[in-house]
């Protein structure tokens, strides 16, 4: 059996549509899945629908971006971590209602983006955004809007290179703090849909993840065990960034406190690396 529970589609940031991802799910012998993207359950019922007639077995999935503070870290500044959502019911009218508000906050935040970039272009004598840019920018975006768009915008405009370009020449100065969703208010939400809240790769040292407080695995799940544990019902434990160590001492850490185990390949089909992350079939179990 081979399985990916963290997928992103078009709906988000990732390149392929539904039928595209499971389209080549069934290439590659995926038989348990989920797409899970940013603050977006929009083409849940179609992959649901689609992965039944691909003879794929299916859990509904998101990926939340929460705001998140620890006071022996930066004397308590947030920052932000990522949570993945399974099980729930797309029509959940309260996780609808908060996600097309988070997705309306996501609009005036790429407002906000684009005058901090025009900010630094004055610096640079670079033409400066427009209203008119940005409806560009919309138009490329299937789902959730976000940087990496704006990255792709940039590099179209002959501004920069690549998206590592862009990021690491504007973008991460230039950013906006995303939607303040807390832990308690993510996990309720889930909850209340009849979900599953995972916290996603914690030590992904090039994500959203606890590698800014400490890169050690041990000091990681101590500080998942003081701040997570009464919201959280798994964790990540496979995912392209963790080594064998680390996904060895996640295993171990969700079993002593009995947490669902989950990982993935967080394919965003930029390449296509769905299915290469090695994970054992009693996953699926814990999904029954």
């Amino acid at each position: 059996m081979t399985i990916d529970l963290h997928i992103h589609s078009s709906a988000s940031d990732g390149k392929f549509s539904v039928q595209e991802i499971l389209r080549e799910a069934k290439v590659r012998g995926l038989s348990f899945l989920s797409l899970t993207n940013h603050d977006n359950i929009s083409d849940q019922n179609q992959a649901i629908t689609q992965a039944k007639k691909a003879g794929i077995d299916y859990v509904s999935g998101v990926e939340l971006n929460v705001t998140f503070t620890y006071q022996k870290y930066k004397e308590g500044k947030p920052f932000a971590l990522d949570f993945l959502g399974y099980q729930f019911n797309p029509a959940n009218q309260a996780l609808q209602d908060k996600l097309t508000l988070i997705a309306h906050y996501r609009q005036v935040r790429a407002t906000k983006i684009l005058e901090n970039l025009n900010a630094e272009f004055k610096k640079e004598n670079i033409p400066a955004l427009t209203e008119d840019d940005l409806h560009k920018i919309e138009e490329t975006v299937e789902g959730s809007l976000g940087r990496p768009h704006i990255a792709d915008y940039l590099i179209k405009k002959q501004i920069v290179a690549n998206r590592q370009e862009a990021f690491e020449k504007y973008l991460m100065k230039c950013d906006v703090p995303k939607y303040p969703l807390n832990l308690e208010e993510a996990s309720k939400l889930i909850r209340d849909a009849g979900g599953k809240l995972v916290l996603a790769h914690p030590s992904d040292i090039c994500g959203t993840s606890l590698q800014p407080i400490t890169s050690v695995p041990q000091e990681q799940t101590k500080i998942i065990q003081e701040t997570m544990l009464h919201y959280i019902d798994g964790v990540e434990c496979w995912h392209p960034s963790h080594s064998a160590e680390t996904t060895n001492h996640y295993i171990k850490f969700a079993k002593e406190h009995n947490l669902l185990m989950t990982g993935g390949s967080d394919c965003h089909q930029k390449p296509v690396i769905m299915g290469i992350v090695e994970i054992p079939s009693w996953v699926r179990d814990q999904f029954c």
